[in-house]
């Protein structure tokens, strides 16, 4: 006879589904900043006189989109080490 699953082992097998599903969230901001590299390398290879203007822009632009990564890490890690919904067991 196999053994009952209990409720804090369910919540603790699908937290770590849904961290892994939030740590998919990095793939976007991975393959968004290596297009805008990219870009911006073509932009100063195109105007070198405009490099400072391209790299600042190029630099908010990657710091802007690094925030989706960021904010699936914070609820990956919630998620692994400090699930509010093993409290309510």
């Amino acid at each position: 006879m196999e053994p009952a699953i209990t409720g804090r082992a369910l919540i603790l097998a699908a937290s770590a589904i849904g961290a892994g599903l939030a740590m998919i969230a990095g793939i976007g901001p991975g393959i968004g900043q290596g297009y805008a590299a990219g870009k911006g390398a073509e932009g100063v290879g195109r105007q070198p006189e405009a490099q400072g203007d391209i790299v600042r822009t190029m630099l908010l632009g990657a710091a802007v989109a690094e925030t989706t990564g960021i904010y699936g890490l914070i609820i990956a890690l919630v998620l692994l080490f400090a699930n509010p919904l093993i409290g309510l067991l």
